[in-house]
């Protein structure tokens, strides 16, 4: 089986590297700015619009988009890419809500939001877990209420993480209270910065990543704000789900190399423990990254990927969890010491990750939800 890349795919890939090295500067300033755990800063949004105004943020979109109606293997060569210099492989618009509202949004939505998404100039934040609503989505409990001429929503939600600089709220509420409970759930878009009645509250995770919570008092926004059909949001969130959980390990692969090269400039390569655990982490790696080109082959070949998302997910979180485990033995002591200390490895970066790569087994649906999914929908076992 031939897992490489066609001619005309590899020329692609080479005109998005040659854009990344010819903005080296803005691409380390971007990739440093995103690793502060506080988002999307202004070289994270410049670098973003310079993709976009070629059309390789949304390249499987249709041209009148902002897309260039390709396959999504090239979208998997972009995003790797991103991945690998900036640390960032997609936006929540590009990679989760943008296909949901192509696909179920109306006309007026398409032309409204699509292609400032393609052009990289407006981002969402995801609106799903409340705090008795994190796995079990169904039972969430925010309200959005019929007035006739708009909806009146109150309640909270947890971790949304890139609130404090998207635009966007991309919100699953509570429209009816009918059994079963989750086709009671409508989806909506929540214009964040023009809305009166909104507060955003910042939650700060073990990682220094910034997340938050927040509140909607009695805010009022659009009929139009409907995304598909009314009590119809669980399926449309199911579906984003699914794009959510597509990769890529471009970033462990480069974080690997580094590890590897760190390893023989201190002469630990005859060590044969580290051998042996640098050795199984190439294997995993390679193995997640062959996950995820599947996924890009299934998406070409028209087949949804539901229970493969869930099996490259969790073999993604796991893997970064593994290496950043083993970087923290093979450091020792060191290991432990952060950014700013002269005795900090690669400047405390990856203590950091440490840290962070927790977030990562839970986020998107955890490593227990991911197998639930992989047993019930891929080897067609029975839920208890």
């Amino acid at each position: 089986m031939d897992f490489s890349f066609s001619a005309e795919e590899e020329k692609f890939k080479q005109e998005v590297q040659e854009l990344f090295i010819s903005e080296e500067e803005l691409s380390k300033a971007a990739k440093k700015e995103w690793n502060t755990g506080l988002g999307f800063g202004p070289n994270c949004w410049k670098i973003l619009q310079k993709i976009g105004e070629r059309g390789w943020l949304c390249p499987t979109w249709p041209k009148e988009y902002g897309g260039l109606g390709l396959s999504y293997m090239y979208r998997y060569i972009v995003v790797e890419q991103m991945h690998h210099f900036v640390d960032i492989y997609t936006t929540v618009g590009a990679g989760m809500a943008g296909p949901i509202i192509l696909s179920h949004g109306t006309d007026e939505q398409k032309n409204k939001y699509l292609p400032p998404i393609a052009r990289g100039e407006v981002e969402f934040v995801l609106g799903y877990t409340e705090p008795q609503a994190g796995s079990d989505l169904a039972a969430l409990s925010i309200k959005a209420e019929d007035k006739g001429d708009y909806y009146l929503i109150n309640g909270s939600k947890l971790f949304n993480t890139r609130a404090h600089y998207s635009q966007y709220h991309w919100l699953g509420a509570r429209t009816a209270v009918i059994k079963p409970k989750y086709k009671g759930i409508s989806l909506f878009i929540v214009d964040l910065k023009n809305t009166p009645g909104i507060t955003i509250s910042p939650i700060w995770s073990v990682g220094g990543t910034r997340t938050n919570e927040i509140f909607y008092d009695n805010v009022k926004i659009p009929k139009d704000s409907l995304v598909g059909e009314a009590n119809r949001g669980f399926y449309y969130i199911l579906e984003a789900l699914d794009y959510e959980r597509i990769s890529t390990v471009a970033g462990l692969e480069r974080d690997f190399k580094e590890l590897v090269e760190y390893v023989k400039e201190k002469r630990k390569a005859g060590d044969p423990i580290i051998r042996q655990k640098l050795g199984g982490l190439a294997a995993e790696i390679e193995s997640a990254r062959l996950f995820a080109l599947k996924v890009a082959w299934m998406l070409d070949n028209g087949r949804v990927p539901n229970y493969e998302a869930a099996m490259l997910k969790m073999k993604v979180a796991e893997t970064e969890q593994n290496l950043v485990n083993t970087a923290m033995q093979i450091f020792g002591p060191y290991g432990q010491v952060q950014k700013g200390c002269r005795w900090a490895q690669f400047d405390g970066q990856f203590e950091r990750f440490y840290r962070d790569s927790l977030e990562n087994l839970i986020t998107r649906g955890t490593s227990e939800i991911m197998r639930n999914i992989i047993a019930q929908r891929g080897l067609g076992m029975p839920r208890r």
